[in-house]
């Protein structure tokens, strides 16, 4: 007998959208979530009158969101308020100059002109590619099962160009960028992207360079911060019966036969269910949950194989008055070359960063109900090792925090620190403890050409029948728009097996 038809293990985006679809196709489901709210990355927290988003900051290609709950019957704007964002980003130099991206491509070439009038006119080529490539190739991948090499011969089959995109995977992120723009502050500018899949321009594969275009297609804020895009989903989930379980840690997943066939809890409660969904690291979820004893020893060493994604410490801050920006998004950012040289110099070699990079996310910009009345939110962002050199993440805590405003302040001008009421700082061990981050990784695996796409775990396990996975760990990768197609892609698999 069986308690379910589905257990999911994790509330994150992929967990909740593939168990929607499932609830919304009369599949009885259940949601076990280690922590006691919802979203995983892309989530929000509270304190003292100030809300924090906790990891992802806006949304791009909402029409991926759109399209899922258009899936379950439903409208996207009568659960979630989007507030368009623009411009997309400002940018700080150490020498002080700003300026910003705004979301209309035309006004956004104006600014590119102003560095070089070469890389304006490249600009226009670069957006007209980068919209075919987002919205004719790697936009419908993103929704669709895409796990082996003949899936990606049919989907060249339904659209010939995407042959003409393929020298762009097999370049790297920064001779992509090169090969368009030739002025050192615009490449620089665009570099910050490849960070977004955690890798620097030198290693990231090229295709990603695209999202300095796919934002132009609309960026865009959910009213009452990032986490009400999970309790959206959340919701229509318990409309159609289905159960969410909090503070339900997964402790393993039951073999029965050779296949899954439920979950054992923390505290020894079992729950068997026809199939299992896995919205957890790949790693965690192969190697500890199921045990490389029940693996076929293929299985084993493919998983071993994958090296798991940058940890991003995150700075919570709440602010007394405005903070000195200009967009929800700020860049305060260096060269290409130190780009790359802050992974291979610093992340490479397990050091605190303490150079010219920071990515700040200002919410209440976009939405100042997330704050006390003339007060602010700010979220500091930067890559840094899991392992330290020297010390411990637990140890090292206010030094971390000094340093990032000692960078801001000295190399950037902005200086915030008398203007902080409310402080909290997320660490790279403080990610893996919340959500079974192995090394901190918010991005589940590394992204490198070898790990991308159908080179990723898969949606419907090979090694175990009757297991599925969604999120960062599968698919397309990690982000708000995959993590959500990786679910939709994933009920796909679960219902053509179950039909």
């Amino acid at each position: 007998m069986y308690d379910y038809d589905a257990v999911v293990i994790g509330a994150g985006l992929g967990g909740l959208s593939t168990a929607a679809c499932l609830a919304k196709n009369g599949l009885k489901t259940l949601v076990c979530e280690n922590t006691s709210w919802v979203g995983g990355c892309c989530s929000s927290y509270e304190q003292d009158g100030y809300q924090f988003d906790i990891g992802a900051s806006v949304v791009e290609l909402s029409w991926i969101i759109d399209e899922l709950f258009k899936a379950l019957g439903k409208k996207t704007s009568d659960y979630i308020d989007f507030i368009p964002v623009d411009p997309i980003y400002g940018f700080v130099t150490e020498d002080g100059k700003r300026f910003s991206y705004p979301v209309d491509k035309d006004a956004t070439r104006e600014v590119l002109a102003g560095f070089s009038r070469e890389d304006a006119e490249a600009w226009d080529k670069f957006a007209r590619l980068g919209s075919e490539i987002v919205t004719q190739a790697f936009g419908p991948i993103m929704t669709s099962p895409f796990m082996t090499l003949m899936d990606a011969v049919k989907l060249g089959a339904k659209n010939p160009k995407m042959l003409g995109y393929m020298r762009y995977v097999l370049m790297n992120f920064e001779s992509t960028l090169c090969s368009f723009f030739k002025s050192d502050k615009v490449r620089a500018s665009m570099s910050l992207q490849s960070y977004f899949v955690g890798l620097p321009p030198a290693l990231c594969p090229g295709y990603i360079a695209f999202l300095a275009y796919s934002e132009h297609e609309g960026i865009f804020y959910p009213r009452g911060g990032m986490v009400q895009i999970p309790k959206a989903i959340e919701k229509v989930f318990k409309e159609f019966g289905g159960e969410m379980k909090f503070d339900a840690r997964v402790k393993k997943v039951l073999m029965e036969g050779g296949r899954a066939a439920g979950v054992e809890l923390a505290d020894g409660t079992q729950i068997r269910s026809k199939v299992v969904v896995s919205n957890v690291n790949a790693k965690t979820l192969y190697l500890d949950m199921i045990g490389r004893e029940n693996l076929p020893s293929w299985a084993t060493r493919a998983m071993e194989s994958y090296e798991v994604s940058v940890p991003a410490p995150m700075i919570m801050l709440g602010l007394d008055k405005k903070p000195d920006l200009d967009a929800h998004h700020t860049f305060c950012y260096t060269t290409l070359e130190e780009m790359n040289s802050i992974w291979f110099e610093d992340y490479l070699q397990k050091k605190l960063p303490d150079r010219g990079f920071m990515f700040i996310s200002w919410p209440t910009h976009a939405d100042p109900s997330l704050a006390p009345d003339g007060h602010h939110c700010l979220n500091l962002v930067t890559f840094a090792p899991y392992e330290l050199a020297q010390g411990d993440w637990d140890d090292m805590r206010e030094q971390y925090l000094d340093a990032q405003l000692d960078l801001l302040e000295k190399k950037f001008g902005l200086d915030i620190r008398s203007n902080i009421k409310v402080v909290k700082l997320n660490t790279p061990k403080d990610f893996a403890r919340m959500y079974l981050h192995p090394g901190g990784a918010v991005y589940a695996l590394q992204n490198d050409i070898m790990a991308s796409a159908f080179f990723r775990p898969r949606l419907r396990s090979k090694a175990v029948p009757g297991l599925y996975l969604s999120g960062a760990s599968t698919h397309f990768g990690g982000g708000v728009p995959p993590t959500i197609g990786s679910g939709i892609a994933a009920s796909t698999c679960i219902l053509e097996d179950n039909q």
